[in-house]
């Protein structure tokens, strides 16, 4: 009959696998705990600080915003350019 040798490589494959599987169950081990560790402390920002990042990040946006609508404008005529070219 056919067939063996792809069963004893199915069973090779499994086999394999198994023996992997094993060595990671070993390492979890060595992952400790992190019931000793201490969290820092970080200042609380202001009122006035959160209001300037948050004017700060309008900002930003706005400009990036900005300069995405240039890309498209500048991309779409450069399509339509080359659209106009080639008929």
């Amino acid at each position: 009959m056919g067939g063996e040798g792809a069963m004893m490589a199915a069973n090779n494959s499994l086999k394999n696998n198994r023996s992997l599987l094993a060595k990671r169950k070993e390492t979890k081990t060595l992952e400790g705990s992190y019931s000793n560790i201490e969290l820092k402390e970080f200042p609380k920002a202001t009122a006035e600080q959160l209001e300037e990042i948050r004017e700060r990040l309008q900002i930003k946006n706005k400009q990036n915003r900005i300069r995405q609508i240039i890309a498209t404008i500048i991309m779409l005529f450069t399509l339509i350019a080359f659209l106009l070219y080639i008929s």
